[in-house]
């Protein structure tokens, strides 16, 4: 390939990588708006400034711009629970990173929604927008580990447990912190039942 050829390349990327941001973008207005089930491609055209037409050369379909969005949210996600916390002791770590996630939920409950609920029928996302949510969960693993929380089904009565605070929150008390203000009696609760009585104290100094 010339260099000339190269450029070429390289513009027409950009341009479409702008072009599909321009669209998300949009997107996250609808789905802000009007929910996850209310977002169409007519609508969304009209938002993001371009023809029906030109929406399919950029998304094959709906499912497309919702993956699209769910790899985006999820990156986010990963980048928020991957935040140092090394010089926290083990359970102060753990209640930052279960109180960044609430704040993470709560602030955007269509991205929570399109994340952490199945309100779309058919929608899976897809291998590469689905490894961001996989390395969240590896990182709350992490910070489990770090109290002595090792048993796979812990990681999934910690996953209920949290997200059942963040439900509770953003179904009856949205904008305030009935529910989201548990999380530090929430934290102690799961521990003492289900930390390994051989492992250190989490509440000490890492």
């Amino acid at each position: 390939m010339s260099k000339t050829e190269a450029a070429a390349s390289s513009w027409r990327e950009s341009r479409r990588r702008s072009a599909r941001e321009t669209i998300l973008e949009a997107a996250w207005v609808v789905v802000r708006e009007q929910g996850l089930a209310g977002l169409s491609m007519r609508d969304l055209a009209r938002r993001a400034g371009v023809t029906t037409p030109t929406l399919y050369a950029y998304f094959e379909s709906k499912y497309d711009i919702y993956d699209a969005m769910f790899g985006q949210a999820a990156d986010e996600f990963r980048s928020l629970m991957a935040e140092a916390d090394d010089d926290l002791a083990p359970r102060a770590a753990m209640a930052d990173g279960t109180k960044r996630f609430a704040r993470f939920c709560t602030e955007d409950v269509a991205r929570y929604q399109l994340l952490f609920q199945r309100t779309i029928p058919g929608f899976e996302p897809s291998a590469d927008s689905y490894a961001h949510a996989v390395a969240a969960l590896d990182t709350a693993r992490a910070r489990l580990a770090r109290c002595g929380v090792t048993d796979p089904r812990h990681l999934d009565l910690w996953t209920a447990l949290s997200t059942g605070l963040v439900d509770q929150q953003i179904s009856n008390d949205p904008g305030g912190d009935r529910w989201t203000r548990l999380i530090d009696d929430v934290v102690d609760m799961f521990l003492a039942h289900c930390r390994s009585p051989q492992s250190p104290d989490p509440a000490a100094t890492a």
